[in-house]
């Protein structure tokens, strides 16, 4: 279904995520962030960037673990900065899908 961010049409499925991700753009993060009432800083960016890039590269969207062990930011700042499943807000923010393994 179309849905509509800071101008910009975008398709999203039933929960809210980018059907795809090229679709995507800093905008569309504000504006998906702001949703969820999050005002990113420059350490929600380093972990957005991190997930976009590790997705071109895996083929898929990181999971919790694979974040926190590889962006540089912890587990516990992860749940700070994307309280309520940071694996799932964080990809959702970052214009991927749904990690897998996330309820």
């Amino acid at each position: 279904m179309l849905h509509e961010y800071r101008g910009h049409q975008v398709d999203v499925n039933p929960e809210g995520f980018l059907t795809n991700a090229n679709e995507w753009s800093p905008d569309i993060a504000e504006a998906l962030a702001e949703e969820a009432g999050i005002q990113l800083t420059p350490e929600h960016w380093k972990v957005i960037t991190f997930c976009r890039e590790d997705a071109v590269k895996e083929g898929q969207p990181p999971g919790l673990r694979r974040i926190s062990k590889l962006s540089g930011v912890d587990t516990k700042a992860l749940y700070r900065l994307f309280p309520k499943g940071p694996g799932k807000l964080a990809s959702k923010i970052a214009g991927l899908p749904k990690p897998q393994g996330c309820i």
